[in-house]
């Protein structure tokens, strides 16, 4: 056990003995290495200050003149500057080291430009033995510069000039003609292996950042709208860009380069044009742009090419695509118009969404693309201004035309005839016919909808050649709109007003077969994969386009110009909107669950709602134009009751596909299921719950909005019963009768609506809206949604009031003027026909509208003070001229009807549709929804009226009386007279909506004998002796008088016919009421 221990022992001395000794071994080669790099150190600075000095010794700081360094032999400097450059490594934060390279630059640049052989740098490189030597010291040389290139401010005036030197010294190196000594006819054969040698150098250059620290210099020289590099420095900096890939013959590695480092830099061909144009000539007569147009070609190249730029990159490279396009001559640019220009652009404007990140913690705003995340280079976005003028070219009238409008003049020459039938014949007002009539200039039956068929040609086919060719250009339009969504106006503004193209599209359209080609348009939008075919992007653009068109075109330029659409094109345009639209929903074409995010869908919709809502301001269709004829309602609203999907959709986005009458029954059967959930609705074990409201005659409002404006909405949905007091402070009789809640709505929304107590407004039609100065009331916000609250309750109720709305208030109810392209110029004329008519003649003022001495204010007389309103900060100061007209129109407009009375509409509508649905709503148009509110527009039907009519106080149908007054009424008295009978004894001249069966309370005649004051009802002998009209004298001093809270008619048994049609008319005319009973 004792010698175990130690053999242990004496083995672990052992080891750490020899881990010592190789220890130490460590330690001494150590020392030694760490002596030899001490010494190397110490002897190669000595080495470096000695080249250093003898560097110094040639070139002195002192060596102020110029012609001194041109004396020093070649030889001589040649193994000093070979020296210098191989062994001082650039120093670019010395400053020293810097001025040092700048004497080389100097020296070679003057020893270049020398003939003398002695003295001419160049001819060292004639010698084979120090051929590799001079080429390798040389591109030290102008690796150096490369290095010190990206440092300098060219706003700088001595980074300028070194800028110059380093640029001249790398312009002379990269192409030999401008080494003096090849001029001598002893050295002219060598010409083309010095070529070679300069080619040699440019690869040197290229493998170490040519083409990158070149776009440096550019993008600090041209951040600026204003360029910070003089003239001849970008023509050095361009001229050094072209010859590696002149020189290299374009070589696929050597474009890429080029286009995705130098082509890229934005507003480059801008700059160019603007200050040295001969670099463009240039571009031409090497066919850059059909080179860099050709990379689309390329798939693989094409995605390699794309990868390597990021969005706002790639958008500036095909900003100065596009320039450069606009720039070449005439027939060049037409043969790479298409599909060269095309192709590539639409490629890379798909592309550039993909490269652009949207969201992230560091965002910004760009001009162009809207939110995205910036790239590293800070300065790219300083040149946005200039990249939307450059796009600005792709969408300018010599481009379009180019593009499209001479090939749609020549493919349309045939199919300028369009003849049209309708299958539905509908009958139309003689005025509308004789609109429509006159609009037909190409031979089209105006009554007809769709049935088209063009003259000498066959329809055209969606593979036709000519469709696919204008398809593809669209294509790339359309891409523009997605892509640059921040100048969507812009595109929209240009292809609509440039050359007539919108029309040219649409005629082509209307080639493509029956129903301007929607069965095959409907064939090509059922496989999903056919979404992204150009066909179906030129659809997309033209309705784009089209509701831009559509939404700034004013009435007269719409209805009475018709130039270059005609009234027809909107009716055979609405039948191909309003059926697409219908087919692509029920047959489920593009996918039920993300059909309302298709563009497909949303440009087709839109389309269709703006003209709907045109045509619904001012007609343009046949009656029932906008219905689908194989829509059934009830079965309609039998798949709504089962929530099908289709039926749903087809409500929500396309109500007026079904009749008027329809919509209201569906809007009434809302109402009930509503009630009936919240449990309002009267059943045979139980009663809702009712709200009682006490309410003196002469404070109707104040009492009605104290007690009403707290209730929740639920209560007020229900059933509100009112209790009135007298001017006598006694209690009135009717408490649980529903007619004298209606005469309380009816006696409220009259007062309120009373332009006398300023909260509304009248036009000179007499329609109301909000006043703007209804702030001198007290609480007028709270007011205004008390009022739509009480309003919301009559249409809730189906109680029509009669209350006339201005059009554009009506539209500001539906939500319809908060959508993007509502244009408040439309609607304008429903406010102030004079405004409207004064700022359409600005609109169209042919001379400089400057000299009407307009700024963007208004004046406006508030109480006898005059009040001015500025449209926009600083609008007073801002002159009215022909550039910014549209936008002083709009904003003219926008104010009247939107800002001034802003907080009353939004009080209003909060009010109203606390009670009614918004989602119902939808389901109207602005006029329909003024139905809703007033009733009918159409004349009294006294059939329906007789039929609904209920008689008390002995009366009945066949008394003779009654027969008097039916036949009075019909024969007797005009259509004015009998709505001022139906106002009489019910408050509102419209009849309700879907007859008087849903009037509540219902219409009835009462027979009277003594006045209101002394009527105490029905007894049985009032009762015989009017029905068996048993009288002891003729009541001529009584006139016919009504309780319109009850629709009641409360009617003398008068014993002559002619008695009874003076009094009635009498009454009706003077509107006597209760005052003269």
């Amino acid at each position: 056990m004792f010698a175990q221990n130690q053999k242990t022992s004496f083995l672990e001395q052992t080891k750490a003995a020899r881990e010592e000794r190789a220890l130490e071994k460590r330690r001494e080669l150590a020392a030694i290495l760490l002596q030899s790099t001490l010494k190397g150190y110490a002897a190669r600075r000595k080495y470096q200050k000695r080249i250093i000095l003898d560097f110094d010794a040639i070139f002195t700081e002192n060596h102020d003149d110029k012609d001194v360094e041109l004396e020093l032999l070649a030889i001589t400097v040649y193994p000093v500057l070979r020296r210098y450059l191989t062994q001082i490594k650039l120093d670019k934060s010395d400053v020293t080291s810097r001025e040092r390279l700048e004497r080389i630059c100097r020296y070679i640049i003057k020893a270049m430009e020398a003939e003398n052989t002695k003295l001419s740098y160049a001819a060292l490189c004639l010698f084979k033995e120090r051929s590799l030597p001079w080429i390798a010291h040389i591109k030290i040389l102008l690796t150096n510069c490369l290095i010190l290139l990206p440092v300098l401010k060219p706003e700088n005036h001595a980074d300028s000039l070194s800028l110059a030197l380093f640029l001249h010294t790398l312009v002379v190196f990269t192409a030999p003609k401008s080494w003096a000594i090849l001029r001598n006819a002893q050295f002219e054969k060598l010409q083309p292996a010095m070529q070679k040698v300069c080619c040699n150098i440019q690869g040197h250059l290229v493998q170490h950042d040519f083409y990158r620290t070149m776009r440096v210099v550019l993008l600090r020289g041209t951040v600026r709208e204003e360029l910070s590099v003089k003239p001849v420095t970008l023509v050095a900096i361009i001229t050094l860009c072209l010859r590696p890939l002149i020189d290299g013959n374009f070589s696929r590695n050597l474009l890429t380069k080029f286009l995705s480092e130098i082509l890229s830099v934005p507003a480059l061909i801008y700059h160019l044009h603007q200050s040295v144009p001969q670099c463009l000539e240039q571009f031409s007569s090497l066919g850059l742009l059909k080179k860099a147009l050709s990379i689309s070609g390329d798939l693989q190249w094409f995605e390699e090419f794309g990868a390597s730029m990021p969005g706002t990159k790639s958008l500036a490279f095909l900003g100065n695509i596009v320039n450069l396009f606009n720039i070449d001559g005439q027939g060049e640019s037409k043969e790479l118009a298409y599909p060269l220009l095309t192709e590539t652009t639409t490629s890379l404007l798909e592309l550039i969404p993909n490269t652009v990140t949207t969201k992230g913690v560091f965002t910004q705003w760009h001009e162009l693309l809207g939110w995205h995340t910036p790239g590293p280079e800070p300065a790219q976005n300083q040149n946005v201004a200039l990249i939307k003028k450059q796009f600005h070219m792709l969408w300018d009238h010599r481009c379009i035309k180019l593009l499209l409008g001479d090939l749609l003049k020549e493919i349309n020459k045939n199919y300028e005839r369009i003849e049209f039938q309708s299958p539905q014949q509908p009958s139309t007002s003689n005025l509308l016919r004789r609109a429509l009539e006159r609009s037909s200039t190409r031979g089209v039956n105006l009554m007809g909808g769709v049935s088209c068929k063009p003259c000498k040609q066959q329809w055209r086919k969606l593979d036709n050649a000519d469709v696919v060719q204008v398809s593809r250009i669209c294509g790339m339009y359309y891409a523009a709109l997605n892509t640059l969504s921040q100048m969507k106006l812009d595109i929209l503004t240009g292809i609509c007003y440039n050359d007539n193209v919108l029309y040219d599209i649409w005629l082509l359209i209307t080639s493509l077969g029956p129903n301007c080609g929607m069965k095959e348009y409907l064939e090509l939008l059922k496989s999903e994969t056919n979404l992204q075919k150009p066909q179906t992007a030129m659809l997309m653009l033209f309705c784009d386009c089209m509701t831009h068109y559509v939404t700034i075109l004013d009435e007269y330029e719409m209805y009475t110009e018709q130039n270059p659409f005609k009234l027809n094109d909107y009716v055979m345009l609405t039948y191909f909107l309003n059926n697409i639209l219908y087919k692509l929903i029920n047959d489920n074409l593009l996918g039920a669950k993300n059909i309302i995010l298709n563009p497909v869908f949303l440009s087709l919709h839109t389309l269709m709602l703006c003209l709907y809502r045109r045509d619904c301001r001012r007609p343009f269709t046949p009656p029932n134009h906008w219905l689908i004829p194989e829509v059934k309602p009830s079965t309609f609203i039998n798949d709504l009751e089962k929530a099908k999907r289709n039926a749903m959709l087809l409500l929500a986005k396309m109500p007026h596909i079904i009749p008027h009458e329809d919509r209201v029954k569906l809007f009434r059967k809302f109402v009930q299921n509503e009630k009936a959930v919240m449990g309002l609705t009267e059943s045979a074990c139980a009663s809702p719950r009712s709200a009682l409201i006490v309410i003196h005659r002469e404070r109707i409002v104040e009492d009605g909005y104290r007690q009403l404006a707290a209730q929740p909405t639920q209560a007020l949905k229900g059933v509100i019963r009112v209790r009135f007091i007298n001017q006598q402070g006694l209690h009135e009789a009717g408490i649980d009768q529903d007619g004298v809640f209606k005469e309380f709505l009816e006696e409220t929304l009259k007062k309120v609506f009373d332009p006398s107590l300023n909260l509304f407004k009248t036009t000179s039609d007499q329609r109301l809206y909000p006043s703007p100065i209804s702030y001198v009331q007290d609480n007028h916000l709270q007011l205004f949604e008390f009022v739509g609250r009480m309003l919301g309750k009559a249409v809730y109720e189906g109680i029509v009031v009669d209350v006339p709305f201005a059009s554009f208030f009506l539209s500001q109810l539906l939500g319809q003027t908060q959508q993007a392209l509502y244009s408040c110029m439309d609607e304008l004329p429903s406010l102030d026909n004079e405004l409207y008519r004064s700022l359409t003649f600005i609109k169209h003022y042919k001379q400089d509208v400057a000299d009407l001495n307009l700024t963007f204010s208004v004046d406006q007389d508030v109480m006898g003070k005059i009040v001015t309103h500025e449209l926009h900060p600083g609008g007073k100061a801002r002159v009215v001229n022909d550039h910014n007209k549209l936008v002083y129109i709009h904003y003219m407009a926008f104010f009247h009807m939107n800002t001034q009375i802003r907080e009353q509409t939004i009080a209003f509508n909060r009010g109203f549709r606390s009670i009614v649905n918004p989602e119902w709503l939808s389901l109207f148009s602005p006029p329909e929804l003024q139905r809703l509110i007033s009733g009918d527009t159409v004349p009294l039907d006294l059939k329906d009226l007789r039929k609904h009519t209920q008689y008390y106080g002995g009366f009945h149908d066949s008394h003779r009386v009654v027969g008097w007054l039916w036949d009075i009424l019909a024969k007797d008295f005009t259509e004015d007279e009998r709505k001022l009978f139906l106002k009489f004894v019910t408050s509102c001249s419209k009849p309700p909506l879907l007859g008087f069966a849903h009037l509540e309370p219902p219409f009835s005649i009462r027979c009277v004998e003594v006045g209101d004051d002394e009527d105490t009802g029905d007894t049985i002998g009032s009762v015989i002796r009017g029905f068996f009209t048993i009288r002891k004298k003729d009541p001529l001093n009584r006139l016919p008088t009504s309780s319109t809270c009850f629709n009641l008619l409360k009617l003398p048994n008068y014993q002559k016919k002619s008695t009874l049609r003076d009094k009635l008319r009498y009454a009706v005319s003077s509107n006597t009421g209760f005052e003269l009973s």
